[in-house]
């Protein structure tokens, strides 16, 4: 994919995140401020998500989790749940071969025994066939929500102690995260937020404990190439704590 990009993140590549989380916000808002009916904002918004899909792979982002559709969403009118969903399907047929061609690894988390059969089984296929690529790995939370993830790891975890297999004092955060629908990926490192918001909306709650959060104004579809560069040399900025005092991380990166 060829992306023109007019700024640059001035520091060194191990500043940048390994994994970003966006919570996908404003196509509602962006479409209404042009007095367009709100599924324009939507189409718009896939565009954003390509041109922050490009420049997180070509600047060496490991894992991306963008929030589609959570499982709140399903409360909004009947007509644009269902202009997502039509939506949703599109993207998968359109784009996960261009995804594939780019060595990027498509994954969907979240509950889908919800949607219709035909799309569920786009996405069994749309994984099945990017499943073996090695850059960088593209997470779709769809029918997602944080509280829902963590129950499913507890009922995982407490059928493996009815079943005898466990005990529960052998039940650990480690555990607990590795039963997460993204346990074995690395943590996110910064969240983006955008459309003037600031709150995380039930989204990864359990990785986002030590997070770096950043808040943009800029509606999603207008979050292009440059805003995505912003927000990464934003967090090359931050020094992260993780419980640490200033003297401990400058004696750490002094032995180093």
């Amino acid at each position: 994919m060829t992306v023109k990009v007019t700024a640059e993140i001035p520091v060194a590549a191990e500043a940048r995140p390994r994994h970003v989380a966006i919570i996908m916000d404003g196509n509602n808002r962006w479409a209404k401020a042009r007095r367009l009916k709100g599924v324009a904002g939507h189409k718009a918004g896939v565009d954003a998500v390509r041109a922050v899909v490009e420049t997180c792979a070509r600047e060496g982002v490991e894992v991306l989790t963008l929030f589609a559709f959570s499982s709140e969403n399903w409360r909004r009118p009947a007509d644009e749940v269902s202009a997502l969903m039509r939506l949703f399907l599109i993207a998968l047929e359109r784009e996960v071969r261009k995804l594939h061609r780019n060595n990027i690894r498509l994954r969907i988390i979240g509950d889908r025994s919800a949607f219709n059969p035909l799309l569920q089984q786009h996405m069994d296929k749309a994984e099945a066939l990017t499943a073996s690529n090695t850059g960088l790995t593209l997470v779709i939370a769809a029918n997602y929500g944080g509280h829902w993830d963590i129950t499913q790891a507890t009922q995982r975890l407490a059928a493996e102690v009815s079943a005898g297999r466990l005990q529960p004092s052998d039940i650990t955060d480690d555990l607990i995260q590795a039963n997460l629908s993204i346990g074995d990926l690395p943590m996110p490192d910064l969240l983006i937020r955008t459309a003037g918001e600031q709150r995380v909306s039930n989204f990864l709650l359990w990785h986002l404990a030590y997070t770096e959060f950043y808040f943009s104004d800029v509606f999603w579809p207008d979050f292009k190439q440059d805003e995505m560069i912003k927000a990464l040399a934003a967090y090359a900025g931050r020094q992260r704590r993780f419980g640490q005092t200033d003297d401990q991380i400058a004696a750490r990166s002094s032995q180093q």
